[in-house]
């Protein structure tokens, strides 16, 4: 059985930078960099855990990987082949369909003047992905993979008639319908009830187990990332600040940003909560021309040379890096 490191990239980011303007001026100081020198890699059947706070740039990430936004500075490469090369080829349409996303919010992303069967049936006519006359077939066996049963009678359901848990199934099979190699899900479960987040985890892990799906799980949550992702990323500001094995990553931080959303992570047999150990401090707007670590602020190990330059990556372990002066 092959491991992770020798399976397929299929998606590929270095140096990728993101800035968004701020003002009207033309001035590097009128611009803020949502996304700062991120680089990774994505292997088919493969889980990325992209973990952090709001504003750390998550989301933005995705948004790039599905052309939603252009990035500012950096490569993408899908395939092996340079982003821009590859659409140019096939078309914006046919990666659209092997990069699929999944929303947050599963009640927003679905159209509420639609039933089931035309959500999930619109992208396989589509795509091209099965004939009108096997349309009907291939959405009720979709939804069954899916947990929806009987399928026959949820596609007949609106989204209002769903749970939020349900709704989220149904966006799974909307982005499973057109046999994506990638799935971008952004905070899937944050707003699902804790009795069905577990379910829509496994489902995915179903999916990238059996069916080689290649996930970017964006959360919040460090404990989730554990369960379900074999890599995790933690991102702070736009940056990546440590990352690598999951079970590396969270059993053994490095990074004190890291230490910190493991801290807030409940205990089971311990009473309480663990003490924070962040100082307090703002949340820094970081510009092209910002320099230190984004984190310095907030660091109870911050010194000098923390506020001057940004630090380099060092490699802790075997596929454990971090970028911290105090390592």
């Amino acid at each position: 059985m092959d491991t992770i490191e020798n399976k397929e990239v299929v998606l590929s980011v270095r140096n990728m930078i993101k800035d968004f303007p701020i003002g009207k001026s033309g001035s590097k100081n009128q611009y803020m960099r949502a996304v700062n020198d991120v680089s990774f890699d994505l292997r088919k059947g493969e889980a990325l855990a992209i973990v952090g706070e709001s504003g750390s740039g998550k989301s933005t990430g995705a948004r790039i990987l599905t052309r939603i936004y252009d990035q500012t500075d950096g490569n993408i490469f899908f395939k092996g082949q340079p982003l821009h090369e590859y659409t140019e080829e096939h078309g914006s349409l046919e990666y659209a369909r092997q990069v699929q996303m999944i929303f947050q919010d599963p009640f927003g992303s679905l159209n509420p003047v639609h039933n089931i069967f035309h959500h999930i049936a619109r992208p396989l006519l589509i795509h091209n992905r099965a004939s009108k006359n096997a349309v009907t077939k291939l959405v009720y066996e979709l939804l069954e993979m899916v947990g929806l049963n009987p399928a026959v009678e949820t596609a007949e359901k609106y989204p209002h008639q769903l749970s939020g848990g349900q709704r989220q199934r149904v966006a799974i099979a909307r982005a499973i319908a057109v046999s994506p190699e990638v799935i971008l899900a952004d905070e899937p479960i944050s707003m699902l009830d804790v009795s069905v987040r577990l379910g829509i985890l496994n489902l995915m892990s179903d999916l990238k187990d059996k069916h080689g799906i290649s996930f970017m799980y964006i959360t919040h949550d460090i404990a989730t990332a554990r369960y379900f992702a074999e890599k995790t990323a933690v991102m702070y500001v736009g940056h990546m600040v440590e990352w690598g094995n999951s079970d590396k990553v969270t059993q053994t931080p490095q990074h004190p940003y890291t230490q910190l959303l493991l801290s807030a992570v409940p205990e089971p047999g311990k009473a309480g909560r663990r003490e924070l150990s962040a100082k307090k401090g703002e949340i820094p707007l970081w510009k092209p021309d910002s320099i230190g670590c984004p984190f310095a602020a907030r660091c109870p190990k911050a010194t000098d040379q923390c506020t001057k330059s940004i630090p380099l990556i060092t490699q802790i372990s075997e596929d454990h890096f971090i970028r911290c002066h105090h390592i």
